[in-house]
């Protein structure tokens, strides 16, 4: 191929990358909206902090940067790259014992201006690769590819369990899991694969966790045998929440967050600081956004026009709602702390900017829906 053709093919994949994208646009408004309900409660229960609130919006800007270049890429094209990204996540994942850092665990890699962490890249290229080995399978897929796709899911599940970091490992097997439940798979497979794995949690999975892990699954059980210990999250956290009554205290009004009894009370914790400043209607309102939110996903995945999307764009969906159903069953006292953050309420870079780029996804293949055969 000579030169000029290969300018014309450039200026061509450039012009269809800069044109303006055909996005869903009550999707794209109302991720816009949670993410300035996600400023506008961190300014809150940060105390005013402008740095912190304007270090959150420069990653959420990042996100969405990413998600409209997504949004232009096909989905045949993102499919064939699938293999390298997922390849890329392991690698650095692999990485991450040997030059990762952080405070309980090695979760992080410093790039220099800012921090990555390899296991929130998993929650997007692990779907995609399970994905891509089903989208050209008879579905619903056989015991060998039930195989094929537990290893996938088990590899970076392991990596991230052992940083150790439990709550994200199980939100990156989930992720995996929706995908091959997608697929069709028949309701005595998925009791089979259930009960085979809650056998493995039980004899195998608990004398490996943590003493904390163990610690926060028995505070779960009963938050007041160490009140002032390792159930101390989440009776402040139940404190928060039911202090905020029907209306709540009013915004920045939280005593939970100015005197410093909730503990990580811009990430994890978010949520039970809007739960006292809002409360009742406040909080269901929010939830409301979620539930408009996950729904057009899934109807966009329900109208993709290839197996890929469909799987993919439906696992993205439901590993949503799981965000939205742990933090909140976490800070509610339903659930244990597993340290998993509210989807784009919560500080935190990775995740804002994997989350939208998920979301990039789902708009990508939205927009090519009439454009790919089926």
């Amino acid at each position: 191929m000579n030169i000029a053709a290969i300018r014309v093919r450039t200026r061509r994949w450039l012009d269809r990358l800069l044109a303006r994208p055909v996005l869903d646009q009550p999707l794209l408004l109302a991720v816009l909206l949670l993410c300035a309900i996600g400023l506008t409660v961190l300014y809150g229960a940060s105390g005013g902090r402008l740095g912190l609130v304007a270090n959150q919006a420069a990653r959420l800007g990042l996100g969405l940067a990413l998600l409209l270049l997504l949004s232009r890429i096909p989905p045949a094209i993102l499919r064939s790259w699938t293999p390298w990204l997922f390849v890329g996540s392991l690698v650095l994942l692999a990485l991450v014992p040997f030059i990762g850092s952080g405070r309980s665990a090695r979760l992080w890699i410093d790039v220099g201006p800012f921090f990555i962490q390899p296991a929130e890249l998993l929650k997007l290229s692990l779907p995609m690769m399970v994905a891509w080995a089903l989208h050209d399978r008879v579905l619903p897929p056989g015991w060998g590819a039930l195989a094929a796709c537990g290893a996938i899911i088990a590899v970076p599940t392991a990596l991230i369990v052992a940083q150790p970091d439990l709550g994200t490992g199980l939100l990156v097997a989930a992720s995996g899991a929706f995908v091959v439940f997608l697929a069709g798979l028949s309701w005595p497979r998925i009791a089979l694969i259930l009960g085979a794995a809650a056998a493995a949690a039980a004899f195998i999975g608990w004398p490996l966790l943590h003493d904390y892990q163990k610690d926060r699954l028995r505070m779960f059980l009963d938050p007041e045998s160490d009140p002032l210990g390792a159930g101390w999250n989440i009776i402040q956290a139940e404190i928060a929440v039911g202090s905020g009554g029907l209306f709540g205290k009013g915004f920045g009004m939280s005593t939970q967050a100015k005197l410093e009894f909730l503990p990580e009370h811009t990430t994890d914790f978010i949520f039970a600081v809007f739960a006292e400043e809002f409360g009742l209607v406040g909080v269901v309102a929010v939830l409301a956004l979620y539930a408009f939110i996950i729904g057009r996903a899934l109807w966009i995945a329900a109208n993709a026009r290839d197996t890929w999307s469909r799987l993919l764009g439906g696992s993205l969906a439901l590993t949503f709602f799981v965000y939205v159903m742990v933090n909140g069953g976490m800070i509610s006292g339903l659930l244990p702390v597993v340290g998993v953050p509210m989807p784009l309420i919560s500080y935190g870079g990775t995740s804002a900017v994997t989350l939208l780029a998920g979301f990039g996804l789902l708009q990508s293949i939205h927009a090519h829906r009439r454009l790919v055969a089926t």
